[in-house]
């Protein structure tokens, strides 16, 4: 839009965060049904999605462990005969659960290797108990393990399809998978919809379930293991666990027993041998009596004998207890894989000796315990080994120690046999052959005694040797599963719906050229803008009228208004030309009715149809063809035929383009056009002139 003034303009322009955000706003908000249409279909995309992704449950058990570090300490009956019990630790404990070894063993009880789906809607779904049959695994070929699952069909209560290869039901068959047996658990039938198997390596199956296993103590100060696993399947989940705190108890109990199991047979090994000797020596006793008619060997030969049975027994008592240093010496210097059994320490009562043999026995288990869990370079193991090596020089200085005394007492024991040998003999060499078988006798019989206790208060501890855990939750499965998160994937995909739209207004408008907002003119240019009209909805071209109250209406006397201002002098006439870029960018309606406008204040206007190849005015408001512009520029009419008033508009004319012309250029660039417009201003205080768009 363009006058004939000389007027300058500078804009002074203040950048509005809030006015460019309030814009923004009611950009979007004009959009709203593209907000409404996105937010819908991604709903609808996340509810789809919910439906064929496979839930996810989570089981979870607790289990308490008693630990010498923590918690308190409870009484307990059987506890001193837990001689052979060794002390457990939490976080090794742990570590066990994770073990992949336990975890194997859980996979090859349970047959959790094998994974069994059924068709829904939604996609293929797992089933554990509730499959109809169970697939047993008994000569494997790799072409049994495939990403895919195969797929078995039921033909009959007593037959399968699989591989379009017909197979009986329970019995072993050889297929191109291997060797297999299809076990029915339930009565199945042709009607049986069909059941897909997808085998995985045992060991990465278990790998699998590691994965997504979680044990870790409800505290830092509990003793309280709180196992969860999440699974496809309620019931699979609390399967896993239960069967999980099963075989970690029995190991548990297996491994207290183990110690107290060796000390068990050797004693046994010991019985039968002294059981044999004394059974020999008894015989030999009634044999001699027999043989020699002895019934009494005198009061004298009774305390003789009492006397050396005493020093007999004391003497028997020392090689036992020499004999177990050797014992226990040689099984502290010797390597763990070439050891037999665990020393007996029968017959010892040195508290020192014994507390560092028990340590000792205790850091050996706790070693073993953790080299399944940990390498050798693992700070734990160092430490024990440490430990060990001390243990070990302070067994072997105490024995040691006690050596030399026992073989003090010992030859002490020997002088006082050969005197009362030496008495002996001045007793009848009957009566001294049957001391000395009766003295047998008695010494087998006492160590015959003291093997039986000993073997009964180990068999009491054996047999009492519980588990150093106890389940307090078994494993329960929330009905309601944890993945996915419909709230959170229903919030991610609302969102999602509601910044796209968004996204692509934005894209939209960085991408766009066209001028959109008055702030797109003021950054580019110093042109002045005189107004800003809406867009219009109604399909009425001329919108000005007397009462006329609308937006748009005020929009346009305000334009009017700002018009005047940039006259340069009140007096004469203005001519103003509008023109655009492009066609359809409203020149014609806001030419139209701003010359409405001024009429309507008194000022004589007239409109000039100067686009002689599209013409609007005319056709916009229904007016009759008459003499137009064409013809007055080509001389075939005058200036009083041109002018046309507008119906109902005073003081409103119109100057329709009149026929097209073929060449419109050269006639507006003639000199009657200079003329009409020299004419006009005689007559009207405005002549707005309608041109053509520049492109």
């Amino acid at each position: 839009m363009s006058t004939s003034s000389n007027f300058s303009y500078v804009p002074y322009q203040v950048m509005d965060a809030d006015s460019n955000f309030r814009t923004t706003l009611l950009r979007y908000a004009r959009n709203w049904y593209w907000f409404l249409l996105s937010l819908t279909l991604m709903l609808l995309a996340a509810y789809f999605y919910l439906q064929f992704k496979q839930p996810i449950y989570l089981s979870q058990s607790s289990l308490l462990i008693k630990d010498e570090k923590k918690g308190l300490d409870s009484d307990n009956i059987l506890k001193d005969l837990e001689i052979f019990a060794p002390k457990k630790i939490v976080e090794n404990e742990i570590e066990v659960f994770r073990s992949h070894t336990l975890m194997n063993q859980v996979v090859k009880e349970l047959g959790l290797d094998v994974t069994y789906f059924h068709e829904t809607p939604y996609g293929l779904r797992e089933l554990f108990q509730q499959a109809p049959i169970r697939l047993i695994i008994e000569q494997p070929t790799s072409a049994l393990y495939q990403d895919k699952p195969f797929t078995i069909q039921f033909i009959d209560s007593n037959s399968i399809k699989l591989d379009e290869t017909l197979y009986s039901l329970n019995t072993s068959v050889q297929t191109p998978m291997g060797r297999l047996r299809f076990f029915a658990r339930q009565a199945v039938s042709a009607s049986t919809e069909p059941l897909h198997i997808k085998v995985t390596p045992r060991s990465q199956t278990a790998n699998n379930f590691l994965r997504v296993l979680k044990a870790e103590p409800t505290s830092k100060a509990s003793t309280v293991i709180m196992l969860s696993i999440e699974t496809g399947v309620p019931d699979k989940g609390e399967a896993i666990l239960n069967r999980l705190i099963d075989l970690y108890t029995k190991a548990s109990v297996l491994d207290k027993n183990r110690v107290a199991s060796n000390t068990l047979n050797f004693i046994d090994d010991r019985l039968q041998l002294v059981s044999g000797e004394l059974q020999s020596v008894e015989k030999g006793v009634e044999h001699y009596k027999s043989s020699e008619g002895i019934t009494d060997l005198g009061l004298q030969a009774k305390g003789f004998l009492e006397s050396a049975q005493q020093n007999d027994t004391e003497l028997n008592q020392v090689n036992i207890q020499l004999q177990a240093l050797n014992d226990i010496q040689k099984y502290v210097h010797s390597q763990p894989a070439h050891r037999s059994g665990t020393p007996a320490t029968l017959g010892l009562s040195d508290p020192t000796l014994l507390g560092l043999f028990e340590t000792f026995t205790k850091l050996e288990a706790q070693r073993e315990q953790l080299m399944r869990t940990t390498s050798e370079q693992n700070p734990l193991v160092q430490t024990v080994n440490s430990q060990l090596r001390t243990v070990k020089a302070n067994i072997t200085e105490n024995i040691g120690t006690m050596r030399e005394i026992l073989t003090g007492t010992r030859q002490q024991f020997m002088a006082n046999n050969r005197k009362i040998e030496g008495v002996i003999r001045t007793i009848p060499a009957k009566e001294r052959i049957l001391l000395n078988i009766t003295r047998q006798q008695t010494i087998k019989n006492d160590l015959y005694t003291y093997l039986l206790r000993k073997r009964e208060e180990t068999a009491v501890s054996y047999a009492s040797a519980i588990s150093d855990s106890r389940v307090i939750d078994a494993a329960l499965t929330d009905a309601k599963p944890v993945k996915p998160n419909k709230s959170l994937f229903y919030l991610l995909f609302g969102l999602a719906g509601l910044v796209l739209p968004a996204v692509f207004l934005g894209v939209y408008d960085l991408v766009n050229n066209r001028v959109m907002h008055r702030s797109d003119v003021e950054e580019g240019t110093h042109v002045p803008i005189l107004g800003e009209i809406i867009k219009k909805k109604q399909s009425e071209a001329l919108i000005i009228a007397n009462r006329s109250n609308t937006v748009i209406a005020e929009q346009i006397r305000m334009l009017r208004t700002n018009l005047n201002y940039l006259r340069s002098s009140q007096d004469g006439s203005q001519v103003v030309l509008f023109t655009s870029s492009i066609e359809g960018e409203g020149k014609s309606f806001i030419s139209l009715n701003l010359g409405a406008s001024l009429a309507l204040v008194g000022m004589r206007t007239v409109i000039l149809e100067m686009d002689l190849r599209k013409p609007r005015l005319r056709h916009s408001l229904n007016m009759p063809e008459g003499p137009g512009l064409s013809d007055y520029l080509s001389g075939e009419t005058n200036l009083a035929h041109l002018v046309t008033p507008i119906p109902d508009k005073t003081n409103y004319f119109l100057i329709t383009s009149g026929p097209l012309p073929p060449n419109p250029s050269e006639l507006l660039t003639g000199p009657r056009l200079q003329q009409l417009i020299l004419d006009l201003r005689k007559h009207f205080d405005y002549i707005l002139i309608d041109a053509p768009q520049l492109v």
